[in-house]
C-alpha cells in the first residue's frame, strides 16, 4: 500500500477525539494538531499522542509533513480556516438546525432527488441556562425546531428537531408514497408496502467500529454518526492509498460526500428557514451567487434587536 498523505487537525473537540482514531486505524498519520488555546491544544495532543500541536493556523497549513487537512471547528472559525487552506456572522452559528439540521436537508435532497424551494420553520431556546452556562450569561442558539419543506417537484417535508429529548438518541426519516413506506431508523432501513401488515428489514448495516475510541467519544457522538465518520475516513484512505504521490487523489471513493455546492445549498436552506422563524411566513429558498455583505447583515441584525 502506498503511503497516505499526513494530517493535520483542527480541534480539539469530542468529534476530533473520535476522528484521530479512527484516521490512525486507516493508516493515516496525524502530523499536526490546531486548537483556539495552546493549553487546549496541548492536552488533547498528549492524550492522543500527537508530537506537533499549536494554536497558530499557519503552523499547521504550511506543517512540512501535513497533505490534507481536517476541520472539525465550530462554525464562526471553519470559513477563516478553510480559505486559508484553499488559498496556501449571519451565515455561520450554532444550535441545533446548523449543527443537525444541515444533514437532514442533506439527506432529503438525496433521497427525493429534489431540492427546497420554499420553507416554513420555528425555532426556540427552551433551556437558556445550563451547569456550564450561568448567571447573567445565557444560551441563545436554538434547541428545538420544526420545519415544512417544499421541493422542486411538490414532496412535502415536515422536520421536528428536538435537543432536550430524554433517553437514548433517536434518528428516524419516514418517506410515504402511493405504494408504501420507507423508514430510514438509525443505520437500518425498512419498508412496509399498502398491502402489508407490518413493516420488514431491507437493509441492515454490519458496520462494527472496532476503532480504540476513547469511552467520550462514544458517549459524545450517536452511533449513527459514529459510522458514518468510519466510512468517511474509510473512503479517504481509498482515496490516497493508489497514488504514487501524498497531494494526489482518486475523487471517486469519495463522491458521495458532501461538496462545496451542496454545503452552499444547505446553508440557504437553514437561513430561509431562520428569516421565516423571524418573520412566521413561507419564505423562498434563495441561493447566494456572491459574498454577502457584512455591513448588510450588522445593519439587519441591529434592526431585529430595536424591533
Amino acid at each position: 500500500m502506498k503511503m497516505l498523505p499526513g494530517v493535520g487537525v483542527f480541534g480539539t473537540g469530542s468529534s476530533a477525539r473520535v476522528l484521530v482514531p479512527l484516521l490512525r486505524a486507516e493508516g493515516f498519520s496525524i502530523e499536526a494538531l490546531w486548537g483556539k488555546t495552546e493549553e487546549e491544544a496541548k492536552q488533547l495532543a498528549e492524550e492522543m499522542n500527537i508530537s506537533f500541536y499549536t494554536s497558530r493556523t499557519d503552523d499547521v497549513l504550511l506543517h512540512q509533513d501535513v497533505d490534507l487537512v481536517c476541520i472539525d471547528i465550530p462554525p464562526p472559525l471553519t470559513r477563516q480556516i478553510a480559505v486559508k487552506a484553499l488559498g496556501n456572522d449571519e451565515l455561520m452559528g450554532g444550535g441545533g438546525l446548523h449543527t443537525m439540521g444541515t444533514y437532514i436537508i442533506d439527506l432529503l435532497t438525496h433521497l427525493t432527488s429534489q431540492k427546497a424551494v420554499k420553507v416554513h420553520g420555528l425555532l426556540k431556546t427552551f433551556v437558556k441556562q445550563n451547569s456550564a452556562i450561568s448567571g447573567i450569561r445565557h444560551v441563545t442558539s436554538d434547541d428545538f425546531c420544526f420545519f415544512q419543506m417544499l421541493t422542486t417537484g411538490g414532496i412535502c417535508s415536515t422536520v421536528t428537531l428536538n435537543f432536550n429529548m430524554p433517553g437514548s438518541f433517536v434518528h428516524e426519516v419516514m418517506i410515504v408514497g402511493s405504494s408504501g413506506r420507507l423508514i430510514a431508523r438509525g443505520t437500518d432501513l425498512y419498508g412496509q408496502k399498502n398491502t402489508a401488515s407490518q413493516e420488514e428489514l431491507l437493509h441492515a448495516d454490519s458496520l462494527n467500529v472496532n476503532a480504540e475510541l476513547s469511552e467520550k467519544g462514544f458517549k459524545d457522538m450517536p452511533l449513527l454518526y459514529l459510522k458514518g465518520m468510519v466510512y468517511l475516513v474509510q473512503a479517504l484512505r481509498h482515496s490516497f492509498q493508489e497514488q504514487e504521490d501524498q497531494r494526489t487523489w482518486d475523487p471517486k471513493p469519495v463522491a458521495m460526500a458532501a461538496s462545496f455546492e451542496d454545503g452552499l445549498y444547505m446553508q440557504s436552506v437553514v437561513d430561509a428557514i431562520k428569516k421565516s422563524s423571524r418573520s412566521g411566513d413561507w419564505e423562498i429558498v434563495e441561493l447566494m451567487t456572491e459574498e454577502p455583505d457584512a455591513n448588510q447583515n450588522l445593519c439587519e441584525a441591529l434592526q431585529r434587536n430595536n424591533l
